[in-house]
């Protein structure tokens, strides 16, 4: 029987085109997902494939692929390995990522143990996690743009963090907004004002210190997820490429990964919600809060600001008052 599977995922993954099919599996505003299985070396395997269609489909998928191998080098058993990314071939301009399976919300038989580490330890330790493959002097970026929704993120090299945040993320992301929503001298001013003043005075360099538990000094950037609300956060297990399975774990998906603060990853935690006070209390325990520690709430607001502005660049709406809220608070303080 004809296998139902186009001929580039075939050839990518390595698979034998008389087994392979594929079957919906769900999907997203921003893609269609399917399950793929077939036969690779002997063993029967699964995969799970996103499509998208264009320009920006190639991009989020290239950013994924590299954001979910940059989490999976360095904690185990946190995220699905992606295995591949490319253009089909009988089907022009529909793009596709493939990774390994997850299976997820007690779709699996049994309940085999895996690690039994927990969501706080195994993020504390992406946070903590030292890079030593960083473009020296520029280590805050990532090297392929990555996308927060369909939002394509600018993660060109700065050796400045403060830099990077009013740069790569406030003032692009305030671009965006004003393309997709029309002119706003309010937002554009505050937004401009707010990464002027209040970015360098709370993340500047020689102000903001990793947290003396962990040696103070400078922060160094920790591979950060990106795009950590609840949503992109459960319990299930890994199939991997050779068909083995984990134990169930805590996993993450859907990244849009950086080379940043690790602090930045707690705006859209704090945002949305949905994480018990045990895992905070654990978290800040394994990762102790950086210097100044008074300062903490201010600059978790200052990340949180970010993830408001691009769902307003998004979706509209309220979102804009929810930005307009945080830029006002920390220009009334620091401004």
């Amino acid at each position: 029987m004809p296998s139902n599977v186009d001929p580039a995922l075939v050839e990518a993954l390595g698979l034998d085109r008389t087994t392979a099919s594929i079957e919906s599996h769900g999907g997203s505003g921003f893609s269609s997902a399917y399950k793929l299985t077939g036969d690779k070396d002997g063993k029967r395997v699964k995969y799970f494939v996103k499509t998208g269609t264009g320009a920006n489909a190639a991009t989020m998928f290239r950013g994924e692929f590299a954001s979910l191998n940059a989490i999976a080098d360095a904690v185990a058993d946190f995220c699905p390995r992606a295995h591949a990314y490319g253009e089909m071939q009988n089907r022009a301009g529909v793009h596709f990522l493939a990774t390994d399976f997850l299976e997820l919300g007690g779709s699996w038989g049994g309940n085999r143990a895996g690690s039994g580490l927990s969501f706080a330890s195994k993020l504390a330790e992406l946070h903590t996690r030292e890079n030593t493959s960083l473009p020296d002097g520029t280590p805050f970026g990532f090297p392929v743009t990555t996308c927060c929704g369909s939002t394509e993120q600018d993660n060109s090299w700065k050796a400045s963090w403060s830099e990077f945040y009013a740069d790569n993320r406030l003032r692009h992301i305030l671009a965006a907004c004003l393309r997709n929503n029309g002119p706003d001298e309010t937002l554009s001013e505050s937004v401009e004002r707010l990464a002027s003043t209040v970015v360098p005075r709370l993340l500047g360099d020689g102000h903001l210190r990793r947290s003396s538990e962990r040696g103070g000094g400078p922060i160094r950037p920790a591979v950060i997820h990106g795009d950590l609300w609840s949503g992109n956060h459960s319990r299930g297990r890994i199939v991997g490429s050779g068909g083995d399975t984990t134990g169930v774990e805590e996993v993450v998906y859907d990244p849009a990964s950086v080379y940043g603060h690790s602090e930045y990853e707690l705006g859209i935690m704090r945002m949305f919600g949905g994480f018990s006070s045990a895992f905070w209390r654990e978290y800040t325990a394994l990762v102790p809060k950086d210097e100044p520690v008074h300062e903490w709430e201010d600059r978790v607001a200052l990340y949180e600001l970010y993830h408001h502005l691009n769902h307003f660049s998004l979706f509209g709406g309220s979102y804009r008052g929810g930005a307009m809220s945080i830029v006002d608070k920390l220009l009334k303080k620091y401004g």
